[in-house]
């Protein structure tokens, strides 16, 4: 790293409101991370209180994406990935999920948050075949993230589009089709979309829904699992189509409980 992005990033940090919770930094204490603050601890532990099994489920869906990358690559023959809302690094990052499989893949990540950032430009490397970019930018802003994205992808080509865990931060379903059209509309033939989100089949989860949006920023919003095939309208969902998290092609070594995050990968034909 650059003395000069360096200084960028610690301008990033300055920013920081540690005294809000912040979706990324939740989710990275409930992964067991330590990029997070007292706010994002406060609100992780009352939702384990509700829905003491939520760790657990955060890091099967974290699984569920190391499995869905490992296909795309290893199977459908992608070599480039447009991950959305990438979060906090942790283990098992796309890049390095999709470079271990093919070390000449190409990942840009997405993300708005500062903290995201300044991890992502010293932590999220590349393979020396490969190539790994960042883009700030939110979810919404499509004509930024594709512009940005075609800097370092190939659009006339493949790519798979990843949005794990972030559509429920879209709470009206006509505006999330329309941001992921509009985005697999600017992707080829062969492409795909892979996401998962927290479906509401649950009290608890319900609730754990309802202290995460009492204070944490932004706020999340459940859908079934019905709304979330929604989100795969014209495009061929891979078998075994949308399910729980832990039975999209699973390991010898994954739970077979059902549980309340909810995914699919949908080919554009």
């Amino acid at each position: 790293m650059t003395e000069s992005s360096a200084a960028d990033d610690q301008q990033e940090i300055v920013k920081l409101d540690t005294a809000v919770p912040q979706t990324a930094r939740i989710w990275n204490y409930l992964l067991g991370g330590k990029d997070n603050f007292a706010a994002d601890r406060a609100v992780g532990d009352q939702i384990i209180q509700t829905l003491p099994q939520l760790a657990e489920n955060a890091r099967l869906s974290r699984a569920y994406l190391t499995r869905a990358a490992r296909y795309l690559v290893g199977e459908a023959g992608v070599r480039q990935f447009l991950d959305i809302g990438t979060g906090l690094p942790t283990a098992n990052n796309t890049h390095q999920v999709a470079q271990s499989v093919a070390p000449d893949a190409r990942v840009v990540y997405v993300d708005n948050d500062a903290l995201v950032l300044a991890h992502a430009r010293a932590l999220l490397t590349s393979s020396p075949e490969g190539v790994t970019d960042y883009i700030d930018a939110d979810l919404r802003d499509t004509d930024i993230i594709l512009r940005e994205a075609a800097k370092t992808l190939d659009l006339t080509k493949p790519v798979a589009l990843f949005l794990m865990g972030i559509v429920g931060h879209i709470e009206s379903d006509d505006e999330a089709k329309s941001i992921i059209k509009r985005i697999m509309d600017a992707l080829p033939s062969g492409s795909y979309l892979a996401m998962y989100d927290g479906s509401d089949t649950s009290e608890a989860v319900t609730e754990a829904a309802r202290i995460w949006n009492a204070s944490a920023n932004p706020k999340y919003h459940l859908r079934s699992p019905e709304r979330i095939a929604g989100l795969f309208d014209g495009l061929d969902l891979v078998e075994p189509g949308v399910v729980s998290v832990n039975r999209w092609k699973p390991d010898a070594s994954t739970p077979s409980d059902v549980i309340d995050q909810y995914c699919a990968v949908g080919r554009k034909p």
